[in-house]
């Protein structure tokens, strides 16, 4: 972040001191919501959560060298501490104003991505290739909601010339918030499908979410959308006047991907003639890698230079990221579950199984916010992964004994077993899995199911 002295903060988040140091011109040099990590001369804010108060921080904050604390209400501070207290009304839209304060002075071209599956790969994908020809950075994890937005844009630097962020939703309207503060040059919707329905009820009202990410962009600023959703496509058209780039495997796309093809642990696909090889698993990684050229093409790389630097991308952590574990071939892919990338997931195990002729085995934990059609969804999970070939079925959490129930009406039915928690699921590993096993393990975040695959190295790493 560009360093911004005290009165010119106040200023721009409208807020008051309740103390001022007699150096009135320190400047804030960052901003951090976390005191552990925060560093000298940045700004600390007392963001809340359900289960603490940020200002109870502010003073940790200050002893490691905040240059000035922002919260919503006075602060009692040790006496010997000076560092500047600047009151505001609410600190999360504090944060979010300065970041769209700061967005107006970067001139880096920015990109922001948002879909029901895909965001963090395409972000790894467009980040890893983009960086071999700018300064490029990205958002962090998956920095992608109302604070780990701004959080992200006010990592930036003067001299990066792209940022790439990620934009997330759970509810109606987040994604047209966060796109307001950061205004993208380029906007991209990987895949739209049924995500979070505890907050939009249907898949439609999914689609008018993601689609509102057209309402930040730029002026001059290029939607990229997933044209094999004509459903999408027909909202954009209908809703917004911005320029369309679409991309796909159906020919009315402006950019297409032909002879997608899958082989174990990486797949390769061809773009106006050209191979492009992709060292990840799974087809939803050669879509992400199409979403990801879209953006490129129009950033300068050729094609030629985009193969090329997809030879050398890397497994994202946690998203269909295979690992050996003594004998056994694991896919962790913990991080977080939708129907969609549920699906995806069981095609990869699918086409990994049917390489090597190993046992597929399914540890699935529960998926969450899908509202009242949880329980269909669930059972629907089940159907799919015995039609995927899954031998062996093991779920845990809530809707455990759905996902069984889904399996075990197919035929021919996997060996299929439900467990209330994932504590519960992973005190029985050992009964189940095999060696030479390959193993598949997603569920949603709440799930925690990275648990199971760190059993999964105490009990094969013998």
């Amino acid at each position: 972040m560009t360093p911004l002295d005290l009165k010119q903060l106040a200023q721009i988040l409208k807020g008051s001191f309740q103390q001022m140091p007699s150096e009135s011109a320190l400047a804030v040099t960052g901003v951090s919501i976390d005191s552990r990590t925060i560093e000298k001369g940045q700004a600390f804010l007392t963001i809340s959560g359900e289960t603490f108060n940020g200002r109870d921080f502010a003073a940790a904050a200050a002893r490691k060298g905040a240059a000035c604390i922002i919260t919503d209400a006075s602060l009692d501070l040790p006496a010997n501490v000076g560092t500047a207290v600047l009151i505001v009304e609410d600190t999360a839209a504090a944060l979010a104003r300065l970041a769209a304060w700061y967005r107006r002075t970067l001139k880096a071209n920015v990109i922001a991505i948002t879909g029901s599956v895909g965001k963090t790969t395409t972000r790894q994908i467009l980040h890893h290739v983009l960086g071999n020809k700018f300064k490029t950075r990205q958002a962090q994890k998956s920095f992608n909601n109302h604070i780990g937005v701004p959080l992200t844009i006010l990592s930036a630097q003067p001299g990066d010339q792209a940022l790439i962020l990620e934009l997330g939703s759970n509810h109606p309207g987040e994604i047209a918030y966060l796109t307001s503060i950061a205004k993208p040059d380029a906007a991209l919707i990987t895949f739209v499908g049924p995500a979070h329905l505890e907050g939009f009820s249907s898949l439609e009202n999914i689609i008018k979410e993601k689609a509102s990410i057209a309402e930040g962009l730029a002026p001059g600023g290029i939607l990229y959308a997933n044209g094999d959703q004509p459903e999408l496509i027909r909202h954009i058209k209908k809703c917004y006047r911005v320029r369309v780039v679409t991309f796909g495997t159906a020919a009315g796309c402006d950019i297409i991907g032909t002879d997608l093809t899958v082989s174990g642990q990486s797949g390769s696909l061809q773009i106006s003639g050209q191979t492009i090889d992709v060292p990840l698993p799974g087809r939803a990684n050669l879509l992400n890698t199409l979403a990801a050229w879209a953006v490129c093409r129009d950033c300068g790389v050729t094609l030629s230079d985009f193969a090329d630097a997809m030879r050398s991308m890397k497994p994202v952590a946690m998203r269909l990221e295979i690992q050996n574990i003594g004998p056994l071939t694991v896919i962790n892919d913990c991080y977080n579950a939708n129907p969609a990338s549920m699906a995806n997931a069981l095609g990869c195990l699918a086409a990994l199984a049917d390489k090597s002729n190993a046992r597929s085995v399914f540890i699935a934990g529960s998926m969450g916010e899908l509202g009242s059609q949880s329980a269909q969804l669930h059972h629907q999970l089940g159907q799919n992964a015995a039609s995927q070939g899954v031998r062996l079925l093991l779920a845990s959490g809530p809707f455990a004994r759905e996902i069984c129930a889904g399996a075990q009406q197919e035929k021919p039915a996997p060996n299929a077993q439900a467990f209330e928690n994932t504590a519960q699921l992973c005190d029985n590993l050992h009964k189940w899995v095999l060696p030479d096993d390959i193993v598949l393990v997603k569920g949603s975040r709440s799930a925690g199911l990275e648990k199971a695959v760190l059993k999964l190295h105490e009990l094969f790493e013998k």
